[in-house]
């Protein structure tokens, strides 16, 4: 009998940001969740939706996030092969940066760990390089998960929140 080698069935915990500012925002979102529940993913806690201003050109139209904390016995390197292949199945485009798109799911963090990692044409970084200034990521992070920490950092969420400026707190709003 072969012993499976205990990575093959290890559980890895990421923390996924959804994003839309193109079309019927909330159907692309709603599209994107339902093709990762197809995928070899559990969905295991859900923030509510939040609205927020174009980063960082507020002229385009506003988004609709929210983040999620997943399970699944996939790798970081098939974990976003997988979230790539859905932005496309809902309808992204690729564009210019930061430009509006249908979908966008960013890998926020990865089993609480620092990955720096080249897949194909991209360069992939855990926790996302970002996210500790970005009120639609942290917002909805701190909703579901109050103790999560930034590995790289070395700072909880709390003391990240405490460093966004009032404007940014106040543009972005629950919408659900």
């Amino acid at each position: 009998m072969k012993k499976q080698g205990t990575l093959e069935n290890q559980v890895n915990s990421a923390y996924l940001a959804f994003g839309s500012n193109l079309g019927d925002r909330k159907k692309n979102l709603n599209k994107a969740l339902k093709l990762l529940n197809k995928e070899n993913i559990v969905i295991k806690k859900k923030s509510k939706l939040y609205r927020s201003k174009s980063w960082p050109n507020e002229n385009f139209p506003e988004f609709i996030n929210f983040v999620i904390l997943v399970e699944t016995s996939l790798n970081l390197k098939k974990l976003f092969l997988k979230i790539k292949n859905i932005e496309s199945k809902v309808g992204r485009i690729k564009s210019k940066r930061n430009f509006p798109r249908v979908c966008d799911i960013d890998i926020i963090d990865f089993n609480g760990r620092i990955i720096q990692k080249k897949i194909g044409n991209n360069k992939i970084n855990v926790p996302h390089e970002r996210m500790h200034i970005r009120n639609f990521v942290l917002l909805p992070l701190f909703e579901i998960n109050k103790d999560w920490f930034h590995p790289k950092l070395c700072k909880n969420i709390v003391f990240l929140l405490s460093n966004l400026t009032s404007e940014q707190l106040l543009g972005i709003k629950i919408i659900q």
